[in-house]
This record gives structure tokens, C-alpha cells and sequence, in this order.
């Protein structure tokens, strides 16, 4: 028996290339990880030489995995250990840059999530959090950003994005800038006027009653 030699390389290369996609989405992860560690660091020393009270907080959770907690709210960052590929019909795909060479389309990704941090404070599994930008990074450290206001960005901008300690700084100052500026909002009246006496009973704050800063509203549309 001998292996076919097209599917031979299929393999080979597709593996290699996966293994490269992670590679590089790790090590930019690490540069997320060092960077946001950093500016943490400054906030901490500002407040203590302004004399503020804002806590700022910066916690490991493992090696794919980070938070940072302050004025209130939790960012959550997570690598995601799988390397993924975008549909046909995905903008990126339409670009020259991919059109090059199709093998800058597999791509790794880090999730940015918001949460509030009395949410974990107070074990209230059921709250929300939100995902408010997620980085793709490919094979050659190229990067570009899905999210939410600061930190959108255009697909167009995927061939000359490349994650340096600069451009990740950036993306952590706006995305601390967003969740800042995303407020928790009381939810409408005839949504929260009924409780049952089961839901008071197992702890009105903690267990059933669900908190979420746009909870009964639209959350700002993705057209945006």
C-alpha cells in the first residue's frame, strides 16, 4: 500500500498551515495578554497618585483565557484553540488579499466579552454578558476586528492590519472606551413588573432575575 501523494499533501499542508494559523494567533494572544497587563498597571498607579477609589484589576484564568475588572464592569478575553475558515459569502472573502492567496482566510480568533462584575461577585449565573468585538488573526500575524463601534472595522483593512504591541494597545483602550460608555440601563417597566413568588423565594438578586445592560432592549444592531 502507498499513500496517494495529492492527499498526502492536502494533509501535510492543511495541517502546517493550521499549525501556523495557531501559532500566530497565540502569540498574539500573549501580546493581548502582556499589553492589557501593562495598562492595567498604569490606571492602578494613576488612581493611586490621584488619589482615586477605582479598582483595577488585572486576573490570569488559565492559558487561553484573561479579565480585567474595573468601575464595575469584567472584559473578558478568550482565545479560541480551533482555527476556522469564513464562508463563501463572507465580505473578507471578496477581498483581494484573501483572492491572493486563500490560505490567509483560515484564520484564529480571540473572543472580547463584557460583563458586569457583580455578576460573578454575587454569583448571578443567570445575568448576561456580551460580546462586543472578536480579533481574527491568520498565518501572517494580519489581523481585522468584528465589533461594536470602537472597535469595528472595515475587512478592507485586513491587508495591512498586522498585530504589533502598538495596534493591540489600541484595541484594549477601545475596548475599555466602549464598555465605559455602554451603560447599564433600567429595563422597560412591563418587563420586570411581575415576579413570581418562586423567584423571590430563590433570591431575587442572585438566581432567577436576569441583569444584562441591555436586557429588554436592542442591543445596538449589527449594521452598525
Amino acid at each position: 500500500m502507498e499513500l496517494n501523494e495529492k492527499l498526502k499533501e492536502l494533509v501535510f499542508n492543511k495541517s502546517d498551515l493550521k499549525q501556523d494559523v495557531f501559532h500566530s494567533t497565540r502569540e498574539a494572544f500573549e501580546l493581548f495578554r502582556t499589553t492589557t497587563r501593562e495598562l492595567i498597571g498604569l490606571f492602578r498607579a494613576e488612581c493611586q497618585r490621584e488619589g482615586r477609589q477605582v479598582a483595577f484589576e488585572f486576573t490570569d484564568r488559565g492559558d487561553f483565557e484573561f479579565e480585567v475588572k474595573f468601575a464595575g464592569d469584567i472584559l473578558l478575553f478568550m482565545m479560541h484553540t480551533n482555527v476556522f475558515e469564513f464562508s463563501r459569502d463572507h465580505q473578507v472573502m471578496k477581498s483581494p488579499y484573501i483572492r491572493e492567496d486563500t490560505r490567509r482566510s483560515y484564520c484564529g480568533v480571540i473572543h472580547i466579552y463584557n460583563f458586569l462584575a457583580d455578576s460573578f461577585a454575587y454569583q448571578r449565573d443567570n445575568d448576561l454578558g456580551y460580546m462586543i468585538g472578536r480579533v481574527f488573526v491568520n498565518n501572517e500575524s494580519h489581523y481585522f476586528i468584528e465589533g461594536k463601534r470602537e472597535l469595528g472595522m472595515l475587512y478592507t483593512n485586513f491587508n495591512t492590519s498586522v498585530i504589533t504591541p502598538e495596534t493591540v494597545q489600541g484595541i484594549v483602550e477601545s475596548a475599555i472606551e466602549y464598555t465605559t460608555n455602554f451603560d447599564l440601563l433600567t429595563p422597560p417597566y412591563d418587563e420586570v413588573k411581575l415576579v413570581s413568588v418562586g423567584e423571590m423565594r430563590t433570591n431575587f438578586d442572585k438566581k432567577t432575575l436576569v441583569t444584562g445592560k441591555r436586557l429588554g432592549f436592542r442591543f445596538q444592531a449589527d449594521e452598525e
